[in-house]
């Protein structure tokens, strides 16, 4: 289209955030070749797109970069706030809302009347990214109904904290009360606001699955091997990866063996089973997984890689875009694509990784480059050793711009009966046409 409408089309697609730009564009180009005026066109297009129905969800199923959604919820918190925008002073109200399937922060950017216990439908909200978590934001363009009272649970009912399984808890926690062995924990020293503070870290785990968790206060009697019920622990977000956080006043008590749980310390303090990459995929951010499969790929940015010494980043010619010009630190890194049958997944290994999986170390690699008039000789080679190669990858994953990431702890050579591969790859390909 002619780039003086682009201001009209940057508009409407402000306005329908959950309509794509170049159905709008596509749209607004059709109503101008019959001549309609561009004022009458966009009011076409708002009508069109806002006639349809709005996709409702639960909190539990709210994503980061939704648009146009609509929420049955309940406010179960509300605060106004004064604050400075742009240079100018407003208020915005901020709190807590929730359904049956979770709770999630909200801000609304326009004066709204609503008290704690309201049950709203908010339409045309939009869902962003703060402190790691998913929460609902209400524009301009948004609009707030009061609903029936018994149209959702009561605020008590809502309120409550959830009693969950370890691989349950999500982005829609905010507490959480749960039963878990300590499989790992150690003690850490930390500066809060000047005061020197020791920490309790390490990692939960049930028959589900595994967390990490935090403890800001001393632990008595707790130590590996302690299974713990814990009670309103809070729950923060990392990379789409929970965290258990517990303080003084959290409830906790150590279970005895004959406390009639489903999982003992033994039964979970094993390596975790690889999962499907499917699965992983399907997930914002996991703990602890681990995965196998062929690499199907070793991915640009693999091989001798120069980082700053400030920040960590990955630098060119010893210039950070943070830092400026940097002595910089010679590492090692493999970007490889790793393809189970199911899906494939971007895997990340680093320097003790990389040297373990190609079979050489940071040292011989230099070495080869400096005999090379080629600055890739090291990738070029890493691409013709690896690709095909079986491999099994433990770690953590998380949601990245474009897509999941697996950041590999430790690596494997998987002994899987190479017969076994095949017969299940060809049960997959039952009835998949050639």
């Amino acid at each position: 289209m002619d780039e003086k409408f682009a201001p009209h089309i940057e508009e409407l697609t402000r306005a329908l955030g959950h309509v794509s730009r170049s159905i709008i564009e596509e749209e607004l180009e059709l109503l101008l070749k019959y001549r309609v005026p561009i004022d009458e066109a966009k009011r076409s297009v708002l009508k069109k797109f806002r006639d349809g129905s709005p996709v409702t969800k639960k909190v539990n199923d709210l994503v980061i970069g939704d648009k146009g959604i609509a929420l049955e919820v309940r406010i179960l918190e509300i605060n106004e706030k004064d604050v400075n925008l742009r240079g100018e002073a407003a208020t915005i109200f901020s709190g807590v809302l929730g359904d049956e399937t979770g709770m999630c922060s909200f801000t609304s950017w326009k004066p709204i009347s609503l008290n704690s216990g309201d049950a709203v439908k908010i339409l045309n909200a939009s869902v962003r990214s703060w402190r790691n978590r998913a929460e609902v934001n209400i524009g301009d363009r948004s609009e707030v109904e009061l609903l029936q009272d018994t149209d959702l649970p009561d605020i008590s009912e809502l309120s409550e904290t959830p009693v969950k399984k370890l691989s349950e808890i999500g982005y829609s926690d905010m507490f959480v009360s749960s039963v878990a062995a300590v499989i790992e924990l150690y003690h850490r020293e930390v500066d809060v606001k000047g005061r020197n503070l020791t920490i309790i870290e390490g990692v939960l785990a049930d028959e589900t699955g595994r967390l990490p968790f935090v403890s800001w206060s001393l632990l008595d009697g707790v130590d590996i091997g302690s299974i713990l019920r814990f009670e309103d622990a809070s729950v923060s977000m990392y990379r789409g990866v929970p965290s258990i956080h517990l303080n003084e006043s959290t409830p906790v008590r150590i279970v005895g063996p004959d406390g009639g749980l489903s999982f003992t310390f033994d039964s979970v303090n094993v390596p975790p089973e690889p999962l499907p990459i499917k699965e992983v995929l399907q997930n914002e951010g996991m703990f602890d997984v681990s995965v196998k499969g062929n690499i199907v790929s070793v991915r640009p940015g693999s091989g001798l890689i120069t980082r700053c010494p400030e920040c960590n980043r990955v630098i060119m010619k010893n210039s950070c875009r943070s830092h400026g010009v940097v002595e910089g630190i010679q590492d090692m890194r493999i970007k490889l694509i790793l393809d189970d049958g199911t899906g494939s997944l971007l895997v990340m290994l680093n320097r003790e990784l990389s040297e373990i999986v190609y079979g050489k170390t940071l040292q011989e690699c230099e070495l080869v480059m400096g005999k090379s008039m080629s600055a890739n000789v090291v990738y070029d080679d890493m691409k013709n050793i690896l690709t095909g190669r079986y491999l099994g990858v433990r770690g953590n994953t998380s949601r990245v711009e474009y897509g999941v990431t697996f950041v590999a702890k430790s690596v494997w050579a998987p002994s899987d009966d190479p017969e076994k591969r095949i017969s299940a790859l060809l049960e997959r390909l039952e009835g998949v046409e050639a």
